[in-house]
C-alpha cells in the first residue's frame, strides 16, 4: 500500500480541523500557496441527479476490490462505495452504526453485534448473521491473504447468536477489533457468492457481492471500473444521486490537470501540490482542503539498512528543512509531525485531551543543524553511506521531499539514491520482502484509517507484524501498547499510548516528515462529497450529485 494503513499541536489547534468550513475556491485567481489553507470535512450538498460521474484514482489501478485484502489508496476508494461495513466512518472521524444497528459489551471479553433487519445484498438475497460469520472468520484463513489477520490474535470464537445478532468472545478485552469494523475488515459479503468466487473474489473476473450504495458494473483492466447506482440501498437517506461513477487510473499529475480542466474527469482526491495550485486559479471547479490522517514519513526496508541506525535517522532529521519542504513541496497545506501518528486520528475520541498532552510534550520538530548531524553520523555503528530509497514513479511530491533530503544528506557525506518504482511494485514492497531486496529505505504515504492512535504504532512496533522491517523491539512498548489494546477505558488507554508514543519516538528507525491535508478537487457541475481523508473507508461517492437540479 504504499500506505502503511489502518490505522493524528499541532500547527494548527484542533478546533481549526474539526470545525472550519471554509475552502480555496477556483475563483480566488491566484495561484499562491494559501498560508494557512482553510479546512473543511464537507463541501455544499449536493441538489440534482447525476447520469455519470468520471472519478480519478492518482495512484493507480487496484489491484484488488476484495475488503480483506484492500490495503492501499485506490482499492479503499472504489471498494468503500461497495461493501458496507458493520460500523461507518463519518467525516469526522467519528464513528456510526452501519450494517450493525448497535452493539453491547456485556463483560471485558463479549462484543454482541446488533445486526440491522432487511438488508439485501445486490442480487436480491437478505443479509444473515451466517454471511457476517463467514466474511469474517474467512479472514483468520491465511489463504484470504487478509491484510486485517493480526486482528484474530485475541478471537476466541464468532458465531451467529440471534437472527439478527453474532457474538464475538476474546480470551482477553481488544479495543481494536470493534474499531476496525469500520473499514475493509468489518466488511461483508454474500457468504455463498464469496465461496464460489475463491481466490478470484474481488478480482475482475470475480467480482463482488455485497450491500452498499453502489454495485460493481464493469472493470475494464488497464482502462476503468464502473459502479452503478443500488436502487434496493437499505440506507435509503443515502441513496446516491449519481446513477453511476467510473474510475479512471492517470497517474500523472499534470495529465490530472490537465483531465480535470478540461473536465473529462469531473473530480479526484489526493489530487498533487502541483496539481492544486494550477487548479485554483482556474473557474473550471473547486479545490477544498480537508483534515487528514495520512503521515508522510522515511522508513527503513531490513535490519541491515544504514537508516535502522538511530544516529543515522536523527542526522537526516537535522538535515531535513521541514518549513521550506511544507511551503514548496506541499504548497503549504501539510503540517510538520513530530512523530507518525498524526493529530486527527484522535480529535473526536474519548480521552483526545490526553493524546494532545501527549503529542505536545514530545520534543520539537528539530531545525536545521549540519554540524550536529556530522557528529551523529560519524557515531554512527554503519558505515555504509548510500542510501537507496525507493518512490512510486510518478509521485512528484515524493520525488521533490527526497530532492531536499539528498541536498541536505550531501552536505553530511550520505548520499541519497532515489529508485522510482511502478505502482504495483511499489505497492507490493510492503507486502513482499523479495521487492524490497536492494532498497535502504522507503517513503511511505500512510495514512491512519480508523480513529485508534495505537493501531497505527502497533504496526510499526509489534515484533511480529507485517511492516515491521527492521525487527524493531522494545520491550516497555510492546507492554504498554498491549496494555492498551486490553484497557476498556479510553482515559487510561489514552496515557498508555503516550507512555510508549514517548518512548519509541526515540528509537523508531524512521524520519517523520509532515501530515498533509486532504486535497480534493470538484468540478463546478458536481457537489457534496467529503472532503476529509475519512472518505478512505466511507461511502463517499453516495453523496456526489449536481449543483444545479437537473440531470447532468
Amino acid at each position: 500500500m504504499q500506505a502503511l494503513r489502518t490505522t493524528a499541536s499541532v500547527a494548527l489547534a484542533a478546533s481549526v480541523l474539526l470545525t472550519a468550513t471554509g475552502c480555496t475556491s477556483g475563483s480566488s485567481g491566484t495561484s499562491d500557496a494559501p498560508a494557512a489553507p482553510k479546512l473543511t470535512t464537507t463541501t455544499p450538498a449536493a441538489t440534482g441527479a447525476l447520469d455519470n460521474v468520471n472519478w480519478n484514482l492518482p495512484m493507480g489501478e487496484p489491484t484488488t476490490l476484495d475488503p480483506a485484502r484492500v490495503g492501499d489508496y485506490s482499492p479503499s476508494t472504489v471498494e468503500s462505495n461497495l461493501c458496507d461495513p458493520l460500523l461507518r466512518l463519518k467525516a469526522d472521524y467519528s464513528v456510526a452504526p452501519g450494517l450493525a444497528s448497535s452493539w453491547d459489551q456485556p463483560d471485558a471479553t463479549t462484543l454482541v453485534l446488533n445486526l440491522r433487519s432487511g438488508v439485501k445484498f445486490w442480487d436480491g438475497r437478505t443479509m444473515t448473521p451466517q454471511d457476517v460469520v463467514a466474511s469474517l472468520q474467512r479472514q483468520r484463513d491465511p489463504r484470504t491473504q487478509s491484510v486485517n489477520i493480526t486482528l484474530f490474535a485475541s478471537v476466541k470464537s464468532i458465531a451467529a447468536t440471534g437472527a439478527h445478532q453474532v457474538t464475538v468472545r476474546f480470551t482477553k478485552p481488544d479495543v481494536l477489533f470493534l474499531k476496525a469494523l469500520a473499514n475493509g475488515f468489518g466488511a461483508v459479503g454474500e457468504a455463498s457468492y464469496v465461496k464460489k468466487a475463491g481466490a478470484s473474489y474481488g478480482t475482475a473476473k470475480g467480482g463482488l457481492m455485497c450491500t452498499g450504495p453502489f454495485e460493481l458494473a464493469s472493470w475494464k483492466p488497464g482502462e476503468s471500473i464502473t459502479v452503478r447506482r443500488n436502487d434496493a440501498y437499505w440506507d435509503t437517506a443515502l441513496k446516491p444521486k449519481a446513477k453511476q461513477v467510473t474510475f479512471k487510473f492517470v497517474t500523472d499529475g499534470s495529465t490530472l490537470a490537465g483531465a480535470l480542466l478540461s473536465g473529462q474527469i469531473d473530480g479526484s482526491y489526493e489530487i498533487s501540490s502541483a496539481a492544486a495550485k494550477t487548479l485554483r486559479s482556474s473557474s473550471a471547479g473547486t479545490v477544498y482542503y480537508g483534515p487528514s490522517a495520512q503521515t508522510n514519513y522515511l522508513t527503513a526496508t531490513s535490519p541491515d539498512s544504514p537508516l535502522a541506525d538511530p544516529k543515522i535517522v536523527r542526522a537526516l532529521s537535522l538535515v531535513l528543512d521541514r518549513d521550506a519542504l511544507v511551503k514548496n513541496v506541499y504548497d503549504g497545506a501539510a503540517q510538520k509531525l513530530k512523530t507518525f501518528v498524526p493529530p486527527f486520528v484522535w480529535q473526536k475520541a474519548e480521552g483526545s485531551s490526553v493524546y494532545s498532552k501527549g503529542y505536545d510534550a514530545l520534543p520539537a520538530v528539530p531545525a536545521v543543524d549540519v554540524d550536529k548531524a556530522k557528529k551523529l553520523l560519524g557515531q554512527a555503528t554503519s558505515k555504509k553511506r548510500t542510501l537507496s530509497v525507493a518512490i512510486p514513479a510518478g509521485d512528484q511530491q515524493s520525488l521533490q521531499t527526497l530532492t531536499f533530503l539528498q541536498a541536505g544528506a550531501k552536505k553530511i557525506g550520505l548520499k541519497v539514491v532515489i529508485k522510482q518504482l511502478q505502482p504495483t511494485q511499489m505497492s507490493g514492497l510492503f507486502y513482499d520482502a523479495s521487492l524490497r531486496k536492494g532498497l535502504d529505505a522507503t517513503m511511505v504515504m500512510g495514512y491512519v484509517e480508523i480513529p485508534e492512535a495505537l493501531s497505527y504504532a502497533q504496526l510499526l512496533t509489534a515484533s511480529d507484524s507485517l511492516f515491521n522491517w527492521t525487527k524493531y523491539h522494545n520491550d516497555k512498548v510492546t507492554a504498554l501498547l498491549g496494555e492498551a489494546q486490553s484497557t476498556l477505558d479510553a482515559t487510561k488507554r489514552a496515557d498508555l499510548f503516550t507512555r510508549a508514543q514517548a518512548l519509541y519516538t526515540k528509537d523508531l528507525p524512521l524520519v517523520p516528515i509532515a501530515s498533509p491535508y486532504e486535497r480534493m478537487f470538484l468540478n463546478k457541475r458536481i457537489s457534496g462529497a467529503p472532503a476529509s481523508f475519512a472518505y478512505i473507508n466511507m461511502p463517499w461517492a453516495a453523496y456526489l450529485g449536481a449543483t444545479g437540479g437537473a440531470t447532468s
